[in-house]
């Protein structure tokens, strides 16, 4: 594990294929924490020229509205981030196979899709590093796992780490690991949102105000997750330690284990990692068309 930005971009240059709200939050990163000049980022997307002016105005980034400066940035760049939908991953990459320099770094965030299916598009051994991030990126409190090609060397791994270190931390995993950190916190933001609305629901219905049940609700949640951190315990040790016999707690912890509470959410968990890899399927699939 690694939450700490210990090196900066230098002069590298960077190419965001796809300026999504991933993309947005690690180019956020990467500038606010003043580990690259937003002159050396450059943004590009298909058609959507006022989303990469609204990050222009933004973040001071270089938009690329033109085919000729796409071709450019994509060609001179030290790396390029796919962050297109993974609908689209495979026309694309096939679409950029004529653009790129073999040397390039290549990242991505593209949910299921694996290193061979980028190198299969590629038709080479590029360096790649595939990654998962989650939404909380946004505010510098991300969850990353990363992996990394055969041909990727230690300045291009300094590279990618400090990228998703500047919106979090990072976790470097082998490869066929990568659909447990989909499952765990690439969507584990999600489930925590859903909890959090059963809570402001239910407190709604004992008699507080929405306002009240969202404020308690948000601190509550906020605050457990503090003490998991600052604490180093374990969540189970905690749990237990707030647990009294025949108290409120239990009643509640008991209710929850009738509806098989951590029963669903494990499976929800494992689901999740298994639709990652049925996208990869696909986008696999799609890459051996014609």
């Amino acid at each position: 594990m690694s939450d700490s930005n210990t090196s900066s971009l230098g002069n590298h240059t960077l190419c965001f294929y796809g300026a999504g709200s991933m993309a947005e939050a690690i180019l956020r990163g990467l500038v606010e924490a003043k580990l690259a000049d937003p002159k050396n980022i450059t943004v590009m997307n298909r058609q959507n020229a006022d989303r990469l002016l609204q990050l222009q105005q933004q973040y001071g980034v270089v938009p690329a509205t033109t085919d000729e400066l796409k071709n450019s940035a994509l060609n001179n760049a030290d790396v390029v981030l796919l962050g297109m939908k993974p609908k689209d991953a495979a026309n694309a990459i096939k679409t950029l196979k004529p653009l790129l320099r073999p040397d390039q770094l290549i990242v991505s965030v593209i949910a299921g899709l694996s290193i061979s299916t980028i190198h299969q598009l590629l038709e080479r051994e590029q360096p790649v590093v595939r990654t998962m991030p989650n939404t909380s990126s946004t505010i510098g409190l991300g969850a990353t796992g990363i992996s990394f090609s055969d041909s990727v060397n230690d300045e291009q791994r300094n590279l990618a780490l400090t990228m998703f270190n500047a919106v979090g931390l990072s976790a470097v995993v082998e490869e066929p690991l990568i659909e447990a950190v989909n499952g765990v916190s690439g969507s584990g933001p999600a489930y925590v949102y859903y909890l959090m609305e059963a809570m402001i629901d239910a407190g709604v219905q004992l008699g507080l105000t929405p306002e009240a049940a969202r404020e308690l609700t948000v601190q509550t949640v906020r605050g457990a997750a503090e003490m998991v951190f600052s604490t180093g315990e374990n969540p189970g040790e905690l749990r237990r330690k707030v647990t009294s016999p025949n108290g409120t707690t239990q009643a509640a912890i008991e209710t929850l284990d009738r509806f098989a509470f951590q029963e669903g959410l494990n499976k929800a968990i494992v689901r999740c990692a298994e639709r990652a890899r049925e996208m990869g399927d696909a986008i696999r699939a799609e890459a051996v068309k014609d």
